[in-house]
């Protein structure tokens, strides 16, 4: 498998950018530090980013990719910038749960109430 392959489609729209996962299972370590690792390069790249990260591709997601969304979370965060995650299967959304994420990220149903709720 090719490293430099993106395992993200990005797409900018009215000065938000959107994430979605190429991969349905977020699983594998050296996936999860190429996709912190883009992630990180999107938000550098902005002076107050909004990001949109959907996870309507996504079945599957381990603890380590929990640990890479709390990162971007708080690079977000110190730059003033905003998150939202959307489309996130029932199951996993029940990891969220669990591990009390849905208070810290802001969660909606849909890539479009996603998008109308950013400021």
């Amino acid at each position: 498998m090719a490293s430099s392959e993106s395992r993200l489609r990005v797409r900018k729209e009215d000065g938000i950018t959107q994430v979605e996962f190429v991969d349905r299972n977020i699983l594998d370590e050296a996936n999860i530090q190429r996709i912190g690792e883009e992630i990180s390069e999107i938000i550098d790249g902005d002076a107050r980013p909004k990001l949109l990260i959907s996870f309507s591709n996504v079945d599957h997601l381990s603890s380590a990719a929990l640990g890479t969304l709390i990162t971007i979370h708080n690079r977000l965060k110190q730059k003033g910038g905003q998150l939202r995650l959307a489309n996130i299967d029932p199951q996993i959304y029940e990891v969220f749960m669990i591990t009390k994420l849905n208070k810290l990220f802001d969660i909606h149903e849909s890539r479009d109430e996603a998008m109308e709720s950013f400021a």
